[in-house]
């Protein structure tokens, strides 16, 4: 039986759910996800095109594209085959974490395909297809936080569908998606519908510290502000979120059966190599929150993490003022991020079924 590691354990009860922001198949055929499940406290996997690009550039792939090219399928459909499948996987071996919570936890997320970010019908019709394609409970279908995403994350959990909405850096942003979560949870409730439906709201993080920290450069500030933006960028979505939380709309779908949308820390490896490897860890835990990582930060804050209660429930106020003061506009950077993630998330794309397209152009003339 494998012991939990002391420091995520106590993360855990300090109320963070710990993902593992990486997959690939040979964390699944060889039981390694099965042994961090139950080592590192895993409550969930998040997953994106950028993740599975590096894992398609090995060979682990390459007789299952050869096969699915013999059938006659493209890049793309090769790549949501293979995805799905490896998905569908992790998404059993959470399966028992899904259960002991109640299906409160133990999600796998699946990104619609990123170059989807501004289409809204194009969104909802992919999440539908996801959702009957991997069928699992316990999966998660990630939506960019857009305002074109919009209608999509409150639609796909109308229909039943957990949603992780991502690319969020902004609090106004991240307020639009509290009311299309809350809208599409009333919407079920109105029609007597089953309100266990998940959702969580990717709040980047260390982007925002890159970003803001530039800025600052040879500013007087610049020594006492250099990366707090990200922290307090966060802890202000936090509060946010806790307005929500403890508000009437949410006390009567909550009556009904409905659990909270948890604010979910997403890049929460460091960039910057002045910084503490577990920052974006230690500096957020709070009750209802998920943080995303790394396999590299969750094996950091395995060693090192210094885990006390509350630190993302810090009011950011005084922070996020010094920064103003110093001529730093928090908005102007939030939209520069969005715009940047939209293309971050659009380009891994492109090399992948590159990579596909390679490999199954090679195959199909193998086989010749």
């Amino acid at each position: 039986m494998t012991t939990p590691n002391p420091k995520l354990q106590a993360l855990t009860d300090a109320g963070v759910a710990v993902w593992l922001d990486s997959l690939k198949r040979s964390y699944l055929t060889g039981g390694t996800l099965e042994q961090w499940r139950d080592e590192y406290v895993l409550h969930g996997v998040t997953t994106n095109p950028a993740i599975f690009g590096e894992a398609f550039k090995s060979d682990e792939y390459d007789d299952q594209i050869a096969s699915l090219a013999a059938d006659g399928l493209d890049a793309r459909e090769i790549y949501r085959t293979i995805a799905a499948q490896d998905v569908r996987d992790a998404c059993d071996v959470l399966r028992p974490v899904y259960d002991a919570t109640g299906g409160a936890d133990g999600f796998v997320s699946f990104e619609v395909d990123p170059d989807l970010a501004r289409d809204s019908d194009k969104t909802i019709a992919q999440a539908i297809e996801y959702h009957a394609r991997v069928d699992r409970p316990n999966l998660m279908i990630k939506i960019p936080g857009t305002d074109e995403g919009l209608p999509a994350i409150e639609e796909a959990l109308y229909r039943g569908i957990n949603v992780n909405v991502t690319l969020l850096f902004s609090t106004e942003a991240y307020g639009k998606v509290l009311e299309a979560w809350l809208k599409g949870l009333e919407r079920r409730q109105a029609e007597g519908l089953d309100l266990a439906v998940e959702s969580v709201a990717s709040f980047f993080v260390s982007r925002v510290d890159s970003e803001v920290d530039k800025r600052l450069e040879g500013k007087a500030e610049e020594p006492v502000l250099r990366g707090k933006a990200a922290i307090a960028n966060a802890r202000a979505a936090y509060q946010l979120y806790l307005e929500i939380r403890q508000g009437e709309r949410f006390a009567a779908l909550e009556a009904a059966g409905a659990r909270p949308q948890r604010p979910l820390w997403a890049s929460t490896g460091v960039k910057d190599p002045a910084y503490t490897s577990t920052k974006y860890v230690d500096s957020l835990i709070a009750a209802e929150t998920v943080n995303t990582m790394p396999l590299g930060t969750v094996e950091a804050t395995a060693e090192s993490g210094t885990i006390v209660a509350g630190t993302a429930a810090i009011d950011p106020t005084a922070d996020l003022d010094a920064i103003a003061a110093a001529g730093i506009d928090l908005g102007d950077v939030t939209e520069l991020l969005l715009s940047q993630g939209i293309s971050k998330f659009e380009e891994p794309m492109d090399a992948l079924l590159a990579t596909i397209e390679e490999k199954r152009i090679a195959a199909t003339k193998a086989s010749a």
